[in-house]
């Protein structure tokens, strides 16, 4: 009997730990030109990812096919590494006019759009092969498009840093459809998220706060996180844990904010050489290629916890055991 509860109580173990982990963070580390890594739970420094041929990199994100995409700013180009080990692949996107690439993203149609801050414009990119396919949406005073988002609506949200403004275009075709958001003090949108409740966050570089936008209608709701010594907060994204991550650029540092209310919470990380701090990005969970076939046995069903009901069970677990130990 102890020997089975002991057996329950390393399962619970296994299952609780498991569930703590986050995936690594990385930070594309503008003067430095390197993509540094983090441990997404811990936050200590892990290496420098990717480096050389990268010029001034800017934003990054994780592609369809797992590889790591980064904007080169000074080499008019969007690089490919492997997302596993680092190792450059090739320039995957260039041409079609791309001048000075700031923020990418991968579309709903899995292709790859980037914002070309030089000339007005969002460009878009095959996302298997590199191939420019054309100038997605242009105009509207997009000079210096430091964030792109896809919404839930599946239209296009460009953080438009000259005029203080999101502008949202038709995901499929480009067209302006309006001034989504702006107010609240917004002064020099750069990081644009929807978060896990749906509505818009943005990081005011010049003001040094985040501010929430109601996703469906783009009114400002608040100064959604502030303090903790942000300054000049660049890129954002929500991790896997529901909390917010915001580049500070003045102190080198990436702070986290609690996902719901926006209180800080603490300085996730710095150091490794950090200098330029700008867009940020986890790695993505691995996804099975296959499902295996279920075994017909009875199996224990687990149910997703809290991190406070895993506490709770594991300190029950234990407990059990010492009891029943005693007892023997």
């Amino acid at each position: 009997m102890v020997q089975r509860v002991l057996g329950l109580v390393l399962l619970g173990s296994t299952i609780l730990g498991a569930s703590a982990n986050c995936a690594d963070l990385f930070v594309s580390s503008f003067f430095t030109n390197q993509i540094l890594r983090y441990n997404g739970s811990t936050g200590a420094f892990i290496d420098i990812f990717a480096s050389s041929p990268l010029a001034g990199p800017e934003g990054m994100v994780f592609g369809p096919d797992g590889n790591l995409y980064a904007a080169s700013y000074f080499s008019n180009a969007i690089l490919r590494f492997n997302g596993t080990t680092g190792v450059f692949i090739d320039a995957f996107a260039f041409g079609g006019g791309l001048n000075s690439p700031k923020a990418i993203v991968f579309g709903p149609d899995r292709n790859l759009y980037v914002g070309s801050a030089q000339n007005l414009q969002i460009l878009r990119f095959n996302g298997t092969t590199g191939a420019f396919i054309d100038a997605f949406t242009s105009g509207r005073d997009l000079h210096v498009s430091e964030g792109l988002a896809f919404g839930p609506d599946g239209n296009l949200y460009v953080a438009n840093f000259n005029t203080a403004q999101i502008l949202r275009f038709n995901g499929t075709t480009g067209t302006f459809i309006d001034v989504f958001a702006g107010g609240g003090g917004l002064d020099g949108p750069v990081g644009i998220a929807f978060g896990p409740d749906r509505n818009l966050y943005v990081s005011g570089f010049n003001n040094n706060q985040v501010l929430r936008y109601n996703g469906n209608s783009g009114s400002f709701i608040s100064v959604f996180a502030s303090g903790g010594g942000l300054g000049l907060p660049y890129g954002l994204i929500f991790g896997p844990d529901g909390m917010l991550y915001v580049c500070s650029e003045t102190t080198e540092e990436i702070l986290r904010y609690n996902g719901t209310t926006g209180a800080f919470d603490k300085v996730f990380t710095s150091g490794g050489g950090l200098r330029g701090a700008a867009y940020l990005g986890f790695a993505p969970t691995p996804v099975p290629t296959s499902t295996p076939t279920p075994t017909p046995t009875t199996a224990v069903s687990v149910p997703v916890l809290s991190r406070a009901m895993q506490g709770f069970l594991a300190l029950g677990l234990a407990l059990l055991a010492l009891f029943l130990i005693r007892r023997a």
